[in-house]
């Protein structure tokens, strides 16, 4: 390419403090250092994390910060080192690394990699090493990626090569909320034919467990949310019932314990508020339900009565799903144009990187599921 090892100038929306719109800058891309990737973004959708990282976390020091970390894009250049990829390939940023070297990628009982840092762990934590820069001052890029830049950096084990035929405006979805929700029903609950399950909250990330539900031939699939409005999306996606805590004057742990005589099978939270959490494992039958939490948050503590724990229910926490990221990301997107898994019904919203702002509005709000930047053209 023609800017190979040259410093690309481009369009990003930075996150200068928390709390303020973000704001369109021309930035510089540095060339890829040793084992590192340049990617084009071409598309790249505006998930919650973003949005917890930019309102919510009250990390100061996360800032000045390019957020976006569901993206898909076309590599431009690799540095040395590199030997998976080349200047050309469809690839898929990934927000948690699968180096296949330490101890957590060479077993089978996680996901996660030594290399993996948590966004909401940061005291006496140096950010890593970021590749854009904007008027002198280095850009963290949130979670490894920095998607919400025509151009980024990152390191080889947090990139999945995929099919050329994919189109990145819809497969960009796989670089978190479809596979973490997906792999926190089929992965870590591990649902069960015949099972009855409940899914609280029906964002992407709900929507995608329900899913991932239907996939595991659950039975009965009870989807929780206060919107009601969200139900009939729901079904979409393989929901056969849907209970409002808004309608009942009980606790909904005990409306779902009259409804599934004692309590669901599996429970999967997707919200991030620790009293869902708690309702979540409560709606669990006793003697073996299983009750997984994904919704991000770490503001509060969770709590519960012991004998909910110690009556034989498991409590389980899931990050992408349970998914091994390199290896498991090209398998969906196969799965995707074998259509056996639905992207496409997952996104309400098309919009510019210049319109990055209106689209945070929409989702603080809870009037899209999922709006997909178009970055850049392929």
């Amino acid at each position: 390419m023609a800017a190979a090892g040259k410093v690309i100038k481009c369009k990003a929306a930075v996150a200068w403090e928390p709390n303020k719109p973000l704001v369109i800058e021309e930035i510089e891309v540095a060339p890829p250092q040793a084992n590192e990737v340049r990617i084009k973004i071409v598309a790249t959708a505006v998930c919650h994390s973003d949005l917890y990282h930019l309102l919510e976390s009250m990390q100061k020091d996360g800032f000045p910060t390019v957020l976006g970390h569901e993206a898909a894009g076309i590599v431009e250049s690799v540095g040395p080192g590199v030997t998976e990829i080349q200047p050309g390939d469809k690839v898929i940023p990934l927000p948690i690394p699968q180096c296949r070297e330490c101890r957590f990628c060479k077993s089978p009982k996680s996901n996660q990699c030594a290399h993996f840092r948590w966004p909401t762990m940061r005291k006496d934590m140096k950010p890593p090493a970021s590749r854009l820069t904007c008027k002198d001052k280095n850009l963290q890029q949130f979670l490894g990626i920095g998607g919400f830049s025509e151009y980024t950096v990152v390191k080889q084990i947090a990139v999945a090569k995929i099919d050329p035929a994919a189109p990145l405006d819809k497969v960009c979805l796989l670089g978190c909320g479809v596979c973490t929700g997906y792999g926190a029903a089929v992965n870590t609950a591990k649902v069960e034919p015949g099972s009855t399950c409940a899914v609280f909250g029906l964002g992407a990330i709900g929507l995608a467990a329900v899913m991932g539900c239907k996939a595991a031939k659950a039975e009965k699939i009870i989807a929780v949310d206060i919107n009601p409005d969200k139900f009939e999306k729901a079904k979409v996606f393989g929901a056969t019932d849907f209970v409002n805590p808004k309608d009942h004057n009980k606790p909904i742990s005990q409306v779902l314990s009259e409804m599934t005589d004692g309590g669901v099978d599996f429970s999967v939270e997707c919200v991030g508020n620790v009293e869902v959490m708690r309702s979540a494992l409560e709606s669990c039958v006793q003697g073996w339900g299983v009750s997984v939490i994904v919704g991000l948050t770490h503001l509060h503590d969770i709590s519960a009565q012991p004998i909910q724990l110690i009556a034989g229910r498991t409590w389980k926490g899931s990050v992408f799903g349970g998914f091994k990221s390199r290896d498991a990301v090209p398998q969906m997107v196969k799965a995707y144009l074998d259509k056996k898994l639905k992207l496409d019904e997952f996104i309400t919203h098309n919009m510019t990187l210049d319109q990055i702002n209106d689209a945070i509005e929409l989702m603080k709000h809870g009037k899209c599921i999922r709006t997909v930047l178009n970055v850049s053209p392929q």
